[in-house]
């Protein structure tokens, strides 16, 4: 059987069925995830964009349950690795190992042969071990021994970790975290949530009845749906303004890489397709651009010293940066229309 590569996708869905799919999988998750839409939504954006997902926040807040039920809501394969001091490189991407019977190397795939891989603590390994996953998250490939092994699709990492004990933990490197395409935080839920979580927690875990509602075929669809998500010339050029507003910045020492646009873009495309929309707002870049960007940034002394935070730092730019001249017009929208009536970066209709 041939493998199937990372860009080997399957075939368009329409309009409905996607809205259908995608609907069906976030359900599914909010099952066990109470009064975080927005932030489920996100997360299947970033599995839509093919992109990876950080998930940063205090302990006991969900960030486990949430990459799992993500995970369980596909069926496809999934493994888990617990990131520890003593997890060697060889654990994530697998060994050559000697066979007695045919007296040759044989190669046992690692952790990350699978369409989910969620990475627990990720900051609790040596750099070393975080390394071993540069190559597979970048290139969608294993190069062990010289012989390299292509990954399947769909393809994500999902990684969580702890921002407040910092203690026997090794921060992830600038080359680490630029290759996670969105960094999200879960935060304490209201009280109807937590309410709601006591009376559906309280016995046993949904988790452990939770049942796929997708699989790796259609996720395949959905991704190749994504893709053809129409993005104006007036777009892009606001995504890069974005960008190249990190990196001249006064308040910060190293700005967003032509990665993150690029990332910034597909997981704008991701979100448009799943609002029902077949292209891209400037909206969909602001509301992206924390968390598609504030963790590839880093501030100056001075700025760490005010204690401004990168989230922060990227809303003001955000704020202050001018849209694009036209925007979508909607029933509220008094101001006088563009030459023909029609925003400059919404497709022609047949």
């Amino acid at each position: 059987m041939t493998q199937q590569t990372w860009d080997e996708v399957g075939g368009l869905l329409p309009h409905d069925e996607f809205r259908a799919a995608s609907e069906a999988i976030v359900a599914n998750i909010e099952q066990v995830i109470e009064g975080k839409t927005a932030t489920v939504r996100l997360a299947l954006a970033v599995l839509l964009a093919e992109g990876h997902l950080l998930i940063e926040d205090v302990p006991g807040v969900g960030k486990t349950k949430l990459a799992k039920a993500l995970a369980r809501s596909i069926d496809c394969t999934v493994r888990r690795i617990q990131f520890t001091p003593d997890l060697l490189p060889s654990d994530v991407t697998g060994v050559s190992v000697y066979n007695q019977e045919t007296h040759d190397f044989e190669f046992r795939p690692g952790a990350v042969f699978a369409n989910l891989v969620v990475g627990d603590e990720i900051n609790r390994a040596s750099p070393k071990t975080q390394s071993a996953l540069l190559e597979c998250m970048e290139e969608r490939q294993v190069t062990v021994d010289g012989v390299t092994y292509q990954l399947q699709t769909p393809f994500m990492v999902i990684a969580t970790q702890n921002p407040i004990e910092m203690e026997g933990t090794y921060p992830l490197p600038e080359a680490q975290r630029d290759r996670f395409t969105a960094r999200i935080a879960m935060g304490y839920p209201d009280s109807n949530a937590e309410l709601a979580m006591l009376d559906g927690h309280g016995g046993t875990d949904p988790l452990n009845e939770l049942r796929a509602v997708s699989d790796a075929a259609i996720v395949r669809q959905l991704i190749a749906t994504v893709r053809q998500v129409h993005v104006a010339d007036a777009v892009k050029q606001y995504a890069i303004d974005l960008v190249t507003a990190t990196r001249e910045a006064p308040d910060l020492r190293l700005g967003a890489s032509p990665r993150a646009t690029l990332q910034l873009l597909r997981t704008a495309r991701a979100v448009a397709a799943l609002e029902g929309r077949d292209y891209v707002l400037p909206d969909d870049l602001q509301a992206l651009a924390v968390p598609v960007l504030a963790h590839r940034i880093i501030p100056t002394a001075d700025a760490q010293l005010a204690r401004r935070t990168t989230d922060a730092i990227v809303s003001e730019l955000v704020h202050r940066l001018p849209l694009p001249h036209d925007r979508q017009r909607n029933q509220y929208d008094t101001r006088p229309a563009s030459g023909n009536g029609r925003a400059p970066y919404e497709p022609r209709r047949p």
